[in-house]
């Protein structure tokens, strides 16, 4: 489990979209919308290896990964945690960030080993430590 608290583990597996903060060098907050997946009792986001994400991660592991809900009344679950670049063997988690936002609409693509280097893709695997969030 994510969360002790049996709503807010269920709400993490039922979603797929998320605002992951990450931490610029000067402490600054930076956010932005991406797709997640659970794998087992990890977070996983798959995202191209030059993004800025990317870089702050490097340089402070500390991220917040806030859930929310597809639509009103939008509740919502934060995840704090650490994170952790991943550059091998990210098939699998890739196929599962594509498996949870495949019902609106996307599709993993054809040749997935040419895409992930084309596009040279990394995994974001945040391993939660503190969980909270409202769910009315």
């Amino acid at each position: 489990m994510i969360s002790n608290n049996q709503e807010f583990d269920m709400f993490i597996s039922q979603h797929r979209w998320a605002v992951l903060t990450t931490l610029r060098a000067k402490g600054s907050a930076s956010s932005s919308l991406v797709a997640y997946a659970r794998q087992d009792d990890a977070l996983l986001v798959s995202t191209p290896g030059s993004t800025f994400k990317r870089k702050t991660i490097e340089q402070d592991p500390r991220v917040t990964l806030c859930i929310i809900s597809n639509q009103e009344p939008f509740n919502f679950v934060t995840v704090e945690g650490e994170a952790q670049i991943e550059t091998e063997s990210i098939i699998d988690g890739t196929r599962a960030v594509f498996a949870n936002i495949e019902s609106v609409g996307y599709e993993l693509p054809e040749n997935l080993p040419d895409w992930l280097e084309s596009q040279q893709r990394v995994i974001i695997r945040i391993t939660p430590g503190r969980v909270s969030g409202v769910i009315r």
